[in-house]
C-alpha cells in the first residue's frame, strides 16, 4: 500500500547524525535573539505560490523537543545494534530511554508555557516527552512562529491538483529555546500527499484450489499455483512453462512454504505492532471468515488490540477515500502477520488520520511493548519530506533502536517514483538509516507447494494486438507497477552497507532495500475484506506493504525459533546474510502471465478495459532491476524456502 507520513510535516532542525550513520545536517541557525528553523518543503517553491492561507483555519502541529545527549544516544544505538559490541542486545526500557535521553519535564513546561503565551493551545504531550500537540490558527501560528503561511499549487498522484499550505519562509523561537525546540511538525500540507500503500487484485474471487478444473478448461480464469492455468490462446512470449495466468492468491499453506515454515514457526511470545491511519471495524471478523478460506486459524480472544485516538478526522482532506483504503491495508496486514505467525500478538496502533500517522509510530515506540513495527506507508521520495519530518523520524527511530525494536517500512509500488518526481527517487522513511526498508519480489510456486523461481517485482505490461504483443507505451511506458528502491539524495551509506552494496550504485550514499518479499499483487496473497459498502470479498492483495508485514511475521517467527524477545533494529544482522542460505538471492528470470484486467497501481498509467494483457516479470521498466548480488529491488535477497532465515538471522 501507498502512505504518507501524517499532518507531522513541517520544519525541522537539528543534526540527524545517528552515531556514524548519518552525515550530520545542521537545519537551524541562531540569528541575533532568534532561533530560525528551515520549515519550506520541496513542493513549496515560488513557482507554485498562488496565494496566502486562510488566518482563521485550525491546524494541528506538533513542536519536537531535542534529546538529551543526543550523541550519547546515537553510540548506544549503535552498540546495543552491532553484533560483537559488548552492549550488544542490553537495551534499554522505555522509562530508562526517558530517564536518559527524553526532554526532560522543565523542558516541556518551558516550551509549553511559551506556547500558550502565544495563543495556542496544548492539547497533549507524548509520554517520551518526544513532542508538544499545539492547536491554533494559521494566523496564531504565523503570529508565533513569526512566518508567513501561503498555499501552493500540486498535483496529486491520482491527477488531481491540490492546494497546499507551508511556511514561505522559516520559523522563527526565542533564542532561550535554542537546543530545547527541534522542529514545528504539521505546519505544512505535506500530509495530504499520503496514502496507503496496499494493491488488490479484485478480479479474481476465487481462490487457491477452488479455482477449479473448469478454470482450466476455459484457460481464461486465474491460477490456484503457477501454470495451473495458461490461457494458450494467446501467444507464449517465454515457452517452456514460464508463462502462467495470473495467480488467485496464496492461501497460507502456500504463503508459508515460500518461506519454509513448519508447524511450529508460529510467532508463539512474540508482539508485532501495525501503524495505519483510521480504523476497521471489521477486521476481526473479517480475518475469521477470510481464515476459513485460506486456511489461518481464527484469532484467539485478546490476541488482537487496537490503540485507538478519541476521534478519527480529516477523511475529505487526506489523499483518496481516506478511511476505506486504510482500512484495506490495516485489514491486509493483520491477515499478512496471522498467516505466517499465528500465535503472535497483533497491536493496531490508529492514527486519527493522515496527518498523525508519525504520532501513531511515536507511541507504538514510546508503549515498548512490541518487538517489531510494520508501517505500509510512505512518501514517494525524499524531497517531498520536510526537515521536520526527517527531525521527528530520527528521534523515533533511535528510541526505537536503543530499546531493541525494529521499524519496517515498505518501499513503495511506484518503482523508481520517476514519474512522480521527474527523476528517480527513493521513498521515505524506508531510506532512512535506522529503518529497515522491505522490497519487493514475484513468486512462483509449483503444485507442490515448492518455489518454481523468484523475481523482482519489477513489471512491464504488453497488450494483444494484431495476434502480438505490444509493449504498452503510456506517461510511465511499460511499467505496469513494482517495488521502489534507489540510493539516498541526502543520507551517507551506513557501516552495515559497506562491502555488501556495490559502490556505482550507492556513491557512497544510503541505498534500499535491505530485503524483500513477497509483494507483486499479479502473485499476491488471498485476502478478505469488507468493503464501505458492507460487502465481504476475497481477493488477492499485494504491495511492498504486503511484503512488510510478512517480513515482520518472519522475524517474530526467528526471534521464537532462537527464544529471544527481540532481535533489535535489523540492519546489521540483514546484511551479515548476504550470501548466506538464509537468503534466496533475486536475479531476473524469463516469465510473464496473462490477464485480463491490469490491476491499478497508484499513479501507473495501465490500460483500464477488459483484454488480453501480459504482464512481463523484472524486465527493467524503469531504472531498477534484480541482480545478482544486493540489488534496488530486493536488496540482499529474500529469505529462502528452506526456513534458515529463521536460525540465522541475528546470529
Amino acid at each position: 500500500m501507498l502512505f504518507r507520513p501524517s499532518r507531522i510535516a513541517g520544519v525541522m532542525v537539528a543534526a540527524a547524525a545517528l552515531a556514524g550513520l548519518v552525515t550530520p545536517t545542521v537545519s537551524a541557525q541562531v540569528i541575533d535573539s532568534e532561533l530560525n528553523l528551515a520549515a519550506t518543503p520541496g513542493w513549496a517553491s515560488p513557482q507554485s505560490k498562488v496565494g496566502q492561507a486562510d488566518d482563521g483555519q485550525r491546524r494541528q502541529v506538533q513542536v519536537a523537543l531535542q534529546l538529551r545527549d543526543k550523541r550519547g544516544a546515537q553510540a548506544l544505538a549503535k552498540a546495543v545494534s552491532t553484533s560483537g559490541s559488548p552492549q550488544h542486545g542490553k537495551f534499554l526500557s522505555s522509562a530508562e530511554f526517558t530517564e536518559r535521553f527524553a526532554p526532560t519535564q522543565a523542558s516541556v513546561d518551558k516550551v509549553s508555557n511559551w506556547l500558550r503565551g502565544k495563543g495556542l493551545t496544548v492539547t497533549s504531550v507524548a509520554s517520551n516527552r518526544h513532542f508538544i500537540s499545539v492547536e491554533g490558527t494559521n494566523g496564531q501560528l504565523e503570529s508565533a512562529f513569526s512566518t508567513a503561511l501561503s498555499t501552493y499549487k500540486r498535483k496529486a498522484r491520482d491527477g488531481r491538483e491540490q492546494i497546499l499550505v507551508a511556511p514561505e519562509k522559516p520559523l522563527a523561537l526565542p533564542r532561550e529555546l535554542a537546543g530545547v525546540v527541534t522542529a514545528v511538525v504539521g505546519i505544512d500540507d505535506s500530509a495530504k500527499t499520503v496514502v496507503p500503500q496496499n494493491i488488490t487484485g479484485k478480479r479474481a474471487p476465487r481462490p487457491g484450489a477452488q479455482a477449479a478444473a473448469g478454470a482450466q478448461a476455459a484457460g481464461t480464469d486465474c491460477a490456484p499455483y503457477w501454470g495451473a492455468v495458461n490461457n494458450t490462446d494467446v501467444p507464449q512470449m517465454h515457452g517452456n512453462g514460464m508463462q502462467s495466468n495470473d495467480i488467485c492468491g496464496y492461501n497460507t499453506t502456500q504463503l508459508r512454504a515460500i518461506y519454509g515454515l513448519t508447524a511450529a514457526n508460529t510467532g508463539a511470545g512474540q508482539h508485532i505492532g501495525i501503524t495505519a491511519a483510521y480504523n476497521s471495524p471489521t477486521v476481526v471478523a473479517d480475518t475469521n471468515r477470510a481464515g476459513r478460506t485460506y486456511a489461518w486459524p481464527a484469532l484467539t480472544e485478546g490476541q488482537y488490540n487496537a490503540v485507538l485516538p478519541s476521534k478519527f478526522e480529516f477523511e475529505e482532506e487526506c489523499l483518496g477515500d481516506a478511511p476505506d483504503v486504510w482500512a484495506s491495508e490495516q485489514t491486509m496486514d493483520v491477515q499478512a502477520v496471522h498467516s505466517l505467525a499465528p500465535a503472535a500478538k497483533i497491536t493496531y496502533y490508529a492514527a486519527s488520520s493522515c496527518f498523525a500517522l508519525y504520532e501513531a509510530l511515536n507511541q507504538a515506540v514510546a508503549e515498548n511493548k512490541v518487538s517489531i513495527v510494520s508501517n505500509s506507508w510512505l512518501f514517494e521520495g525524499e524531497t517531498a519530506v520536510s526537515a521536520a519530518e526527517r527531525e521527528q523520524v530520527d528521534a523515533i527511530a533511535l528510541q526505537a533502536a536503543i530499546q531493541g525494536q525494529a521499524l519496517l517500512f515498505c518501499s513503495g509500488d511506484q518503482g523508481d517514483n520517476s514519474l512522480l518526481n521527474g527523476r528517480p527517487e527513493a521513498s521515505w522513511p524506508a531510506v532512512h538509516p535506522w529503518i529497515t526498508g522491505i522490497g519487493g519480489t514475484s513468486v512462483a510456486l509449483d503444485s507442490a507447494n515448492k518455489v518454481k523461481f523468484t523475481a523482482g517485482w519489477q513489471t512491464s505490461g504488453f497488450t494483444l494486438s494484431g495476434g502480438q504483443w505490444v509493449a504498452q507505451q503510456d506517461r510511465d511506458g511499460r511499467f505496469a507497477g513494482g517495488a521502489g528502491g534507489g540510493v539516498s539524495l541526502r543520507y551517507d551509506m551506513p557501516d552495515y552497507q559497506k562491502g555488501v552494496v556495490p559502490d556505482w550504485i550507492a556513491r557512497g550514499k544510503r541505498a534500499v532495500p535491505d530485503i524483500s518479499a513477497i509483494s507483486d499483487a499479479f502473485t499476491g496473497m488471498g485476502m478478505g475484506y469488507t468493503n464501505k459498502s458492507g460487502v465481504f470479498e476475497l481477493f488477492p492483495g499485494g504491495g511492498t506493504s504486503l511484503g512488510t508485514p510478512v517480513i515482520a511475521a518472519l522475524v517474530a517467527n526467528a526471534q521464537q525459533t532462537q527464544q529471544v524477545s527481540r532481535f533489535g533494529f535489523l540492519n546489521s544482522a540483514i546484511y551479515k546474510l548476504k550470501g548466506s542460505s538464509a537468503i534466496a538471492d533475486v536475479a531476473p528470470v524469463k516469465a510473464a502471465m496473462w490477464t485480463p484486467i491490469m490491476i491499478q497501481w497508484r499513479n501507473v498509467d495501465v490500460p483500464t478495459d477488459p483484454n488480453n494483457y501480459l504482464v512481463n516479470l523484472d524486465d527493467k521498466p524503469q531504472t531498477l532491476q534484480s541482480a545478482a548480488g544486493w540489488d534496488t529491488v530486493t536488496g540482499v535477497g529474500t529469505p529462502a524456502a528452506n526456513g534458515q532465515f529463521l536460525t540465522q538471522l541475528g546470529k
